[in-house]
C-alpha cells in the first residue's frame, strides 16, 4: 500500500511539473516612461524648475518649448542658436542621435530602441 501511495504522489508531482512547463510565463512588463527617465536621463536632467540645474537643462514642459531657450541654463552654441520647437518627432530624432540634429552638441546619450524613446517622450509629454 505504501508503495502505491508513493507511486501516486510521484505521478502527481510529475504531472504538476508537466502542466507548469506547458503554461506560458507572463510577459515581462516593459518599464514605463517615468522609470526609464529616472534610469537614463535623470542623472543630467530634472523634471521641474525648483531643483538645481544639472549638466542638462530641466525638461519640464519640453514638448512645445523653443529649443535652447530656458532661463538659467547655459546652452552650447548650436542649441542656443537653434530655431525650432521641440515636438515628438524632433525629440525622437534627438534621442536617437543628438549630433545628427545639431552637430557639435555636448549630449552624448543615444537610444537605439524606438519603444524606449517613445516611452520617455510619452513621459515628457505628461509633464506639460
Amino acid at each position: 500500500m505504501r508503495a502505491v501511495m508513493l507511486g501516486l504522489c510521484t505521478a502527481m508531482v510529475l504531472m504538476a511539473r508537466v502542466a507548469d512547463a506547458k503554461m506560458p510565463l507572463p510577459a515581462a512588463k516593459p518599464p514605463d516612461g517615468a522609470t526609464l527617465f529616472k534610469q537614463q536621463c535623470a542623472v543630467c536632467h530634472t523634471t521641474n524648475l525648483s531643483e538645481p540645474m544639472r549638466q542638462g537643462p530641466p525638461l519640464v514642459k519640453i514638448v512645445g518649448r523653443t529649443a535652447g531657450k530656458i532661463d538659467g541654463f547655459h546652452y552650447s552654441d548650436g542649441l542656443a542658436k537653434a530655431d525650432f520647437i521641440w515636438d515628438e518627432a524632433r525629440l525622437d530624432a534627438w534621442l536617437t542621435n543628438p549630433q545628427a540634429v545639431i552637430p557639435g552638441v555636448i549630449m552624448a546619450y543615444r537610444q537605439g530602441k524606438p519603444e524606449t524613446r517613445a516611452a520617455i517622450i510619452g513621459y515628457l509629454k505628461e509633464l506639460n
